[in-house]
């Protein structure tokens, strides 16, 4: 029985879903659970796989198609089936508002030949679009001579006569001219960007402030090798949250969010139930989601249904900041560097090392009074974190 595979909503109030790449051809067979096509949503590149064992049949969307959210886009179907007669006339050949790149091929074209052959990584191949770099003129340098994003960014430079810049100018170009010589944002960058803004025009934030004697959790990290201060800050918020279902939005389950710096934006990944969870496999998640959110392999599964964030900059030695709310969650919780400070113990000076903690708020959500019961069992587990299983 042919099986409709359709743009996926995957996040609160997503209209639609921007179809990145196929990874099976039309007419190739296709098993349940291996990937199937990549989309971009407001938050990541995810992964999609397969619903069922098939051949990929009836593709109406090329590369670089904003799909709408429910739209079928392709079907499964079994060997010798053909796909569903209602739906061939309206919507094979569409492209659904896609603009073609180079390496997209049309509907119904030999599946043997072509760009699509092209090995490239999923990372190069959105620079590629982006820049508007022709993979035909690229030679990766990559294992087996896959394309990488240095290649990609080899060839922007050369064609726009500079090395791109973190600022977005070419080294040299005078500021005054205009975007034929300054390199737009990239998607994930764009959209993050988007976000943001709509947060903080939109939800009324408020932050709250500690410093916290970080001396337990810096013992700790010296006696469970692999673990990371953001492995047991996870653990030690998600106990919090459990007291204070209002933080949680009033979620049942408590799942965590990690912020993940990729290439030129940031995306969140999941860690489910938090609050159930050993210590160890909190650590195996948070790795596991770094590593796919950096080769751009995110499942949808690890960037959904997050109810609070942690954004922890302190290994890039930021003593503190304020970190704007993820939508519709209500609060954020900012972790700076633990540095050595100069404080007051039983009344004489002394040096301890110190964290700052921000956390910012839905005022919509929490008060001021929540909020700070809220960071002061925060602060109280990490000043005596007891055991963390």
């Amino acid at each position: 029985m042919a099986l409709s595979v359709v743009m996926p909503a995957l996040e609160m109030a997503q209209e639609t879903g921007k179809l990145l790449a196929w990874r099976k051809r039309e007419g190739e067979r296709v098993t349940k659970g291996e990937p199937l096509l990549e989309i971009e949503t407001d938050k990541a590149v995810v992964e999609i796989e397969a619903p069922a064992d098939g051949v990929l049949a009836g593709v109406t969307a090329h590369e670089g198609a904003v799909v709408p959210v429910g739209q079928t886009i392709a079907w499964l179907v079994q060997p010798g089936e053909a796909i569903p007669a209602d739906v061939t006339a309206s919507q094979t050949g569409r492209t659904h508002g896609s603009v073609p790149t180079t390496s997209g091929t049309d509907v119904g074209a030999d599946p043997r030949v072509g760009p699509m052959e092209i090995k490239i990584s999923p990372k190069a191949r959105r620079l590629a679009q982006e820049r508007g770099v022709d993979l035909a003129t690229i030679k990766g340098s990559g294992p087996g001579g896959e394309i990488v994003a240095d290649d990609i960014l080899a060839a922007a430079g050369r064609t726009h006569g500079s090395a791109p810049t973190t600022s977005g100018i070419g080294v040299g170009a005078d500021p005054r001219v205009g975007p034929s010589r300054i390199e737009t944002l990239s998607s994930a960058a764009r959209l993050m960007a988007e976000r943001t803004t709509q947060s903080w025009t939109t939800v009324p934030h408020f932050f709250l402030t500690r410093d916290v004697d970080a001396s337990a959790l810096a013992a700790a990290r010296e006696t469970s090798p692999g673990i990371t201060h953001t492995d047991r800050l996870v653990a030690l918020v998600a106990r919090a949250l459990k007291k204070h279902p209002r933080m949680n939005r009033g979620n049942q389950d408590v799942n965590v969010a990690i912020a993940i710096a990729v290439d030129d934006a940031v995306v969140t990944g999941v860690i489910p139930r938090a609050d159930t969870m050993a210590l160890g496999d909190i650590s195996a998640r948070r790795k596991e989601l770094t590593e796919r959110a950096r080769a751009g392999k995110l499942q949808p599964a690890d960037i959904t249904g997050a109810t609070f964030t942690i954004s922890n900059l302190g290994m890039y030695h930021v003593d503190a900041f304020t970190a704007i709310i993820v939508q519709p969650q209500a609060g954020i919780l900012a972790v700076g560097a633990i540095t050595d400070r100069v404080v007051a113990v039983d009344g004489k000076p002394a040096v301890r090392p110190t964290l700052t903690l921000t956390l910012s708020c839905d005022h919509r959500v929490v008060d001021g009074a929540r909020g700070a019961m809220f960071l002061n069992d925060i602060a109280e587990a990490i000043r005596d974190p007891g055991p963390v299983r």
